[in-house]
């Protein structure tokens, strides 16, 4: 990586197909004359056909807003030159059969491919491996032909491919033999998404991730840190204070972010983060996925007395009832230790005494690691013995062999991809995956079956790490490499 190329020409596209290119969305161009594999030129958005592109009848749904808005921004004086290619492949297309297959894996329509093929005798269908320039270059706007000479010599390097290699290769050969888009569905959620991601950060953030599963995009745009983590930063320096009342708050906080809730309206057995039990109600309860009564004591300089325990069973019995109270896990957050009184009654009463260092730490991973923290894995953590001031180390436990998974499943991800790197393949058999993951330093050894099983998880729609191939048996499935998963350490 890190050629150095000069280019002093510029290949003029339609403005949104220079877009579909940039953004992933297809490696393929439709030049006006052949191109000889390796030649490298800039990409010059030019106004080709306005009265055709402006319509819906060259370009496919999920591409049609992005093409609009290209097509909007063009200056009649200026043009921006945002990225330049390699052209890796140039193919004669004249088949009329093969035109709606070339659709699915492009974004013009079938019925556009066929005028054009009228039009012509052949389509040229280009392979562009596409780089972004570190800053954009203008210039005046150039009279239409197929190159444009650049102001200009313009030297670049390749350190800024818009795919990776790997994913490159992937894309052109389903290309090359016209095979079908795998998710066809979430390319039409993905489009449906792009209207809410300049207004709403979730949809954006959702989108970026639907482009990185499908192929467009190789990296997701830098996010912000999740804006919770600065109260959550607070749990344990409140804790360990005199105000009570504001980590009471903060705790109600941190099991609603855990994934808690509570539809009780009666503030004295609540979770609403802008109220308190206050005076004869609980400190907190939780309704779902399963009951959670407790009460907290902040400061970190006075030992807790038996009474918080026979507080929050008075209080429970009072509120909930025996046998809502039997059936809830009982915790107990309090930075002071516990007389030896109180710590038998809260090992006798299976209480959970949880220090906000602890808290703080959980609800930390679950917000840089949102998918990490299952609340049903967590409960038998939580229903089992130790009980009393020993409960705080199994919790830590608990957070220690959801970060130990978390590692597994990074090095796994970060196997494929340097494999992929390595061999330059599109994809990796799980055989030889398997055998390499026994000689690489691992975070622990896996079985077969359970390390098939990882994978399947990591290249699910919904984590889109990896991407799988199925293959005759669960030896031969095939996996290739999407996205990074990185760890907060």
């Amino acid at each position: 990586m890190n050629q150095s190329i000069l280019l002093q020409t510029a290949l003029a596209l339609p403005v949104p197909d220079i877009e579909a290119l940039i953004q992933g969305q297809m490696i393929a161009a439709m030049p006006r004359m052949f191109l000889n594999p390796g030649r490298t030129f800039a990409l010059y958005p030019a106004n080709f056909s306005v009265d055709l592109l402006s319509g819906d009848g060259y370009y496919r749904s999920h591409f049609l807003p992005v093409a609009q808005k290209a097509l909007a921004q063009l200056n009649a004086e200026k043009v921006l030159i945002k990225a330049w290619a390699r052209c890796e492949l140039c193919q004669m297309v004249n088949e009329p059969e093969s035109l709606e297959a070339l659709s699915r894996l492009t974004v013009w329509k079938t019925e556009a491919l066929q005028q054009i093929l009228q039009q012509r005798p052949f389509i040229f269908l280009a392979y562009l491996r596409v780089y972004l320039l570190p800053q954009p270059l203008e210039m005046p706007v150039h009279p239409s032909g197929n190159f444009v000479s650049l102001p200009k010599s313009l030297t670049v390097t390749d350190s800024t491919p818009v795919l990776s290699e790997s994913i490159f290769a992937k894309r052109s050969h389903k290309l090359e033999k016209l095979e079908p888009p795998e998710h066809p569905e979430l390319e039409e959620l993905q489009s449906a998404l792009v209207h809410l991601s300049t207004t709403n950060p979730k949809a954006k953030q959702l989108e970026a991730e639907i482009k990185m599963f499908l192929g467009w995009s190789e990296k997701l745009p830098t996010t912000q840190p999740d804006p919770d983590l600065a109260w959550i930063s607070a749990i344990a320096q409140i804790g360990n204070s005199s105000d009570g009342n504001t980590f009471e708050k903060l705790v109600r906080k941190s099991l609603l972010k855990l994934g808690f809730a509570n539809s009780n309206t009666n503030p004295k057995a609540s979770l609403n983060p802008e109220s308190t039990g206050g005076a004869g109600g609980l400190d907190f309860y939780c309704e779902t996925p399963y009951p959670v009564a407790g009460e907290c004591k902040a400061s970190k300089h006075e030992s807790v007395p038996n009474s918080v325990t026979a507080q929050l069973i008075h209080l429970g019995l009072t509120h909930l009832g025996q046998d809502k109270f039997d059936r809830s896990v009982k915790i107990i957050l309090a930075a002071g230790p516990l007389t030896n009184p109180a710590n038998q009654a809260a090992i006798g009463s299976k209480m959970n005494v949880i220090r906000p260092e602890t808290l703080q730490r959980l609800v930390e991973l679950k917000a840089k690691q949102p998918g990490s923290i299952d609340l049903l894995q967590l409960k038998p953590c939580l229903e089992q013995k130790p009980f009393g001031e020993e409960a705080d180390a199994k919790v830590n436990r608990y957070i220690d062999e959801v970060r130990e998974k978390l590692k597994v499943r990074s090095h796994i991800v970060q196997l494929v991809k340097d494999f992929l790197e390595r061999t330059k393949s599109t994809s990796v058999e799980f055989n030889q995956l398997h055998g390499a993951y026994a000689f690489s330093m691992s975070p622990q050894p896996l079985k077969y079956e359970e390390m098939h099983q990882i994978l399947i998880e990591l290249s699910s729609p919904l984590t889109g790490y990896l991407g799988r191939i199925k293959g005759e048996d669960l030896g031969r499935d095939r996996f290739y490499f999407l996205r990074d998963l990185s760890l907060d350490d």
